[in-house]
């Protein structure tokens, strides 16, 4: 127990490649806004992919109330909340003056405390800001079953509220880096408040990281994110949907929980919780590591996509490799509840 401290210095590193990764989707979604041309559009598209490859990890860091997710003023809500109804933003098809963008009446200027009041006012589904609000506002609504959105470069220059779509655009980009950045300080290695808290608490901090990926594992990814989708095949219950991007969002995740568990980043050296682990129950832990492992390589050999997936008939090959992930990834979160109760800990899968 007195190497710990080294497993959680590593965990508390994460929220860097986020950053950098969203400053890039940042300084392209300017270009765009500044410029909008379809090249511009195809650029911002692969900037935002590639920023939530780097994103995805760190929801392993969730779901314990710290700095990201903090009943009172965790950002979480602002970054990442979906399910989103698009018309609480933008047209969508059969309306096109839906959402705040085509509302000057009531939103005459759009500012960034317009967006954050906005959010989720009157409905969970009320989402006005975020990872997701940016992809539908890039992307536009998916209406193709076997692909993404196909919103037209027009939106940004010659269409109905054209101008005001992109402020809204560079608005949420700005944003989403200040929450970021808000969280990134409260792990900062010199004097962050929330980084300070968790080193001086060891127990405590090992207890939140089972919590974390325990949760992840089972609540969240396989139960709110994939067993929703699968049992009503429908879209609309995909996590990226509009750009059709959720098969690495669900690998993404996967590769934070085996990240936490493993302590498996090569900026760092130390125990891990499988180390924690291994020496109490060596053959939990070999369970676990395997399980984390079948995980990530069953969602690595997705054979399709998402939307494919679920819709695809009970029986199908497709239908079935995504029943496998899901039950692998459910597996794993009650091997990790497992794991923390024979270290003495208690925690709960649900989110």
């Amino acid at each position: 127990a007195r190497d710990t401290p080294a497993a959680l210095a590593r965990y508390v590193a994460h929220f860097d490649p986020s950053f950098t990764g969203v400053t890039g989707s940042q300084d392209s979604i300017d270009a765009f806004v500044s410029d909008p041309t379809e090249q511009a559009l195809t650029e911002a598209k692969d900037q935002w992919i590639l920023a939530r490859a780097a994103y995805s990890p760190t929801e392993a860091f969730r779901l314990y109330d710290g700095p990201i997710d903090n009943p009172d003023n965790g950002p979480e809500g602002r970054i990442n909340a979906w399910p989103l109804d698009e018309a609480y933003i933008d047209y969508v098809d059969g309306d096109p003056t839906a959402g705040i963008i085509n509302n000057p009446a009531d939103f005459p200027e759009i500012t960034t405390d317009v967006l954050v009041a906005s959010n989720e006012t009157g409905g969970e589904t009320n989402i006005s800001t975020g990872w997701h609000a940016i992809e539908f506002l890039l992307w536009g609504q998916d209406l193709d079953p076997t692909g993404p959105g196909a919103r037209p470069v027009t939106d940004y220059t010659t269409a109905d509220n054209s101008e005001g779509r992109g402020q809204y655009l560079t608005l949420l980009a700005q944003l989403l880096i200040d929450d970021l950045v808000s969280v990134n300080e409260q792990w900062a290695v010199d004097g962050g408040a929330y980084r300070t808290k968790w080193l001086a608490d060891p127990v405590a901090s090992i207890q939140r990281m089972f919590r974390g990926i325990g949760a992840l594992s089972s609540g969240e990814l396989a139960g709110e994110r994939m067993a929703v989708a699968f049992e009503t095949k429908d879209q609309e219950d995909e996590h990226s949907c509009f750009s059709d991007n959720t098969n690495a969002d669900i690998l993404g995740n996967a590769l934070g929980i085996r990240m936490v568990y493993l302590a498996d980043n090569p900026a760092v050296s130390g125990p891990s919780l499988s180390t924690l682990v291994a020496a109490v129950d060596p053959e939990l832990d070999a369970q676990i590591t395997a399980k984390l492992d079948e995980s990530v390589r069953l969602v690595v050999e997705f054979p399709a996509t998402f939307e494919t997936m679920i819709q695809a008939p009970n029986g199908d090959p497709a239908n079935e490799a995504f029943l496998a992930a899901l039950e692998s990834i459910e597996d794993q979160g009650d091997l990790i509840a497992a794991a923390a109760d024979a270290l003495g800990i208690t925690i709960s899968l649900d989110v």
